[in-house]
This record gives structure tokens, sequence and C-alpha cells, in this order.
């Protein structure tokens, strides 16, 4: 059996169609996609009779065509925004965090709807699996959109069977300086972990899918940050910010494999007895789609194959 496995998008329209590209390019039998699925900004775009204006970049931009602001709402797709279109009053309505936030997730789930709509295209009506999950930053509107997908199946808290492996999933993570949707302390971690970890068959044919990567392994190293919540030294001094949780039921269960995302900067691999740990890290940004292409061998129980890709 084999799997792509890519996390961390962030809302990037382009890397979603790389992602949905890779079941055939690498001639895989399962695409996953591990969390931090959607995007974090809006991007107001005001309509006036004739007009359209923006400001992207810092930049003010009037476009005159249809194809011109079909050009930049794909751009910005692109990016991990989520272009909107409003009329200079209905602009003036989102004056509150609570009128922005409800806008923000009508657009949310307008753009994974888009989203789900390619899938089913691309991966023949189900034909292929698509799995996937959330993560701290994803809000939880997301869930029930996902659950109802004909061609995508929701992981969150649950042992799927692949191919004879099975793959528990969590995309909560521990405790971040953002405050995200789904984090937690290490002992509430711990108990999610354990409660999705005891639904598995065989521990011998273990996947752990869980957002957060483990403590100290070098899938978790991120930029040190002051007070003031700015990367000391502009991002080089770097330190361990995974879940000890998640170290624990590694190194205490032993999966075959378990695959993380959560840090962008950690791209890497880790070993620890039996376990082949692994985290493709994100470029979504660049529109970069990085990911890994991993073979496992159902009678020998293990990963024989894996291989850090990026496109």
């Amino acid at each position: 059996m084999k799997i792509f496995f890519a996390t961390d998008i962030h809302g990037s329209e382009i890397c979603w169609k790389k992602f949905l590209n890779a079941a055939a390019f690498y001639k895989v039998d399962i695409v996953i996609l591990g969390g931090d699925v959607t995007g974090k900004v809006m991007v107001p775009i005001l309509q006036y009779p004739g007009h359209w204006e923006l400001t992207l970049n810092g930049e003010r931009i009037r476009l005159e065509t249809r194809a011109e602001l079909d050009d930049v709402q794909r751009k910005i797709r692109d990016r991990g925004s989520y272009p909107t279109v409003l009329a200079p009053d209905e602009l003036d309505q989102l004056k509150t965090e609570d009128a922005v936030d409800r806008r923000f997730t009508l657009e949310m789930t307008r753009g994974l709807d888009r989203w789900l709509d390619m899938a089913d295209g691309k991966l023949r009506g189900g034909d292929i699996p698509c799995i996937l999950n959330g993560g701290n930053d994803d809000v939880w509107e997301i869930d029930d959109i996902i659950e109802r997908s004909p061609c995508a199946s929701f992981a969150e808290s649950k042992v799927l069977d692949l191919g004879g492996f099975y793959m528990a999933s969590c995309g909560w993570t521990n405790p971040t300086p953002w405050n995200t949707f789904r984090e937690a302390p290490e002992d509430v971690l711990a108990g999610k972990l354990e409660a999705v970890i005891s639904q598995i068959p065989d521990m011998g044919r273990a996947i752990f899918n869980f957002h957060a990567p483990p403590f100290g392994s070098g899938l978790d190293e991120a930029p040190a940050l002051d007070e003031s919540m700015r990367p000391i030294h502009g991002g080089a001094v770097m330190k361990p910010v995974g879940s000890k949780a998640v170290r624990a039921v590694i190194e205490r269960y032993q999966p075959a494999l378990s695959v993380h995302g959560h840090i962008h900067e950690s791209r890497g691999i880790w070993k620890t007895g039996r376990t082949l740990a692994m985290n493709p890290g994100s470029s979504y940004n660049d529109g970069v789609l990085q990911g890994a292409v991993i073979e496992l061998n159902e009678k020998k129980g293990k990963v024989v194959r894996h291989l850090l890709v990026n496109g």
C-alpha cells in the first residue's frame, strides 16, 4: 500500500490542487491531509459600478474587467486567503469582531465546499480514498462539512482501516502562544490520544496521524519567540515546541508509522524503536506542496520505503 501524506496547506488552493494531483502523479492508493486545511485571512474586494478595488500587499489595485477580477481572486486563493467581494455598505457592516468572524466562516465554508467538489472529480468520485483531518488552526465548522462529503473521510478521533493498517488521528496540539481552536494542556491531550489509540485492534499495524509532533524529536523545531512574540535574532534561534504527550505514546506503543505537521520549518524524519516518524513540513506561502510518499507492507507490518517530496 502506498500513501501520499501532506499537511498544513492553510487554505492554499494551488497546494490543494497539487494534493489531489498527487494521487495520479505518485501512483498512490490513498491521499491524506493531516491538518490545518483551511486559511486564516479574508481579503475584501470592494465592488463599485463598473469596477472593483482592493488592497493587496499594501498596494491599492483597481480592476476594470471580470477577467482581471477572476485572476486576482485566483492569486488570493493560491496564497491561502479568501477573496470576498463586498459592496461598500456590506464592508461598513463588518465593524465588530463577531461580524467579521461570521463572514470569514461563510467564506471559509464556501471555499472548502469548492475544494471538495474538485476532489470529487479528481479522485474519481471517491475511488481513490481521501482522508482529511482538522488541525489546531481549523475552525469547528469544517468537521461536519467534511463528514458529509461523498469523496473524503474525516479522521478526527477515529481509527480508519488503511489496507490492513489502522490509522488513529488527533488534530489537537499542546498549547501555543496563539490560543488556537484545537489545543489543550498536555494531560488533556494525553487523554485524547489514549482514547483514540485504544480503538486500534492490532498495535503491530498502527499508524499515528497526530498533528502535534513529538517533543524534542527534531520534527518540532520552531523559532524561539521573545516576550513580544517576535522571533529571536530574526528566527535564527530554534527551540523544540512539540508535545510530550505525543512523544510518550509513540515510545510506549511503537506504531509502524507516525505522521505529523503543525511546525512548518521542521521537515524531516525521526526514528525511535520500530517507529518511523515524519513531518513533511509546509511551504504553502510559496505555493509549494511538501509531502511524503510512504509505502507499507502489510505482511511485514512496517514501512518499506519512504520519500519526502515537494513540488
